[in-house]
């Protein structure tokens, strides 16, 4: 009763695993997923050449979910699939309402899905071939993030992406006001707000400082890439994060000042969060300046995005100044 299970197999039995309406086998002779219903063969002395299904019920499909829930790194989308989960009757087609509003991290939960039965059927399969006096085989899982940023696309930054990177610029300063409020600076957090841009506004920006409109020296569509106004002194480059269906999803800029390139924004929308957008937008953007040109990079880092950190340190940042606050009355 030996059988190779081969990639197209393993696709059947994922398949079959999820319906709960039936009784299925592995006919062990020619390598397919075969009924009870359909398979006479199966209740008959036959029966050892038919091999049981793994184990697979509608509770194990909802810890399967409870896990990339809890496990996802976006907290917009986290916590609206948690809600799903929590609603009893429905859960289902409410998590997949939930999902269907994000198009890459529904991407995401069916490539998890699928590597986590993979997993379940590759354990059931090495527990056979113990059996049979074989030793057990391994299985590579598929790289999610790499397929998932397969659907974006970074370009420069061109006229038409200013007003969206505006937009998405007055919410992540709203969400660094909450975020010093939320860490007990609500008398002062205009106040840190402000001397924590100071390295920012004493530089060129993307922004006016009065109405929010564009820089004139900023990279426009004009240019191929950043590198293209490298000699124009102090003039702000910038990148566009886009995804498939050329939605605006973020952008980075910065600006060069004696052969720094001081990173000012690197802001994704809230949606696309931890889906590895921000370092890939990030690692574009640099590789699209002539090392020639530049000796160093520098980029401020919110004590809350501390998480960001191990990309910078992955990609050989190092930690170059630390700045503390202290409200006096905590002491």
């Amino acid at each position: 009763m030996q059988f190779e299970l081969t990639d197209a197999l393993i696709d059947e039995i994922i398949f079959f695993m999820e319906d709960q309406n039936g009784e299925f086998y592995v006919d062990s002779h020619q390598g397919v997923v075969v009924s009870a219903e359909e398979e006479p063969g199966i209740n008959t002395a036959d029966r050892s050449r038919y091999v049981d299904l793994p184990d697979w019920e509608s509770a194990d499909g909802f810890r399967l979910m409870e896990k990339f829930a809890a496990g996802f790194k976006n907290p917009l989308i986290r916590n609206e699939l948690k809600a799903a989960l929590s609603q009893g009757r429905g859960v289902f087609r409410a998590f997949k309402n939930s999902l269907s509003r994000y198009p890459e991290a529904e991407k995401l939960w069916y490539s998890h899905k699928e590597n986590e039965m993979k997993r379940d059927v590759l354990t059931w399969y090495n527990g056979l071939r113990e059996e049979w006096g074989l030793e057990k085989i391994g299985m590579e899982p598929e790289e999610t993030e790499d397929l998932v940023l397969e659907d974006f696309r970074f370009r420069p930054f061109q006229e038409d992406d200013l007003n969206k990177a505006l937009e998405l610029h007055r919410f992540c300063m709203d969400e660094y006001r909450n975020n010093f409020a939320e860490g007990g600076a609500v008398n002062s957090a205009e106040l840190l707000v402000k001397k924590t841009l100071d390295f920012h506004s004493s530089l060129k920006n993307i922004f006016n400082e009065d109405s929010g409109a564009s820089n004139a020296d900023y990279t426009a569509g004009a240019a191929n890439t950043a590198a293209d106004t490298v000699n124009a002194a102090n003039a702000v480059r910038a990148m566009t994060a886009e995804t498939g269906g050329l939605e605006f999803a973020g952008y980075i800029a910065g600006t060069i000042v004696e052969s720094a390139l001081c990173i000012q924004n690197l802001e994704i929308k809230e949606e696309y969060r931890g889906l590895g957008v921000g370092e890939a937008l990030l690692l574009k953007f640099l590789e699209s300046f002539d090392l020639n040109d530049i000796n160093q990079v520098l980029m401020d880092l919110p004590a809350w995005a501390e998480g960001f950190s191990r990309v910078l340190l992955r990609e050989s940042f190092q930690p170059y100044t630390v700045r503390y606050r202290l409200d006096p009355r905590d002491r």
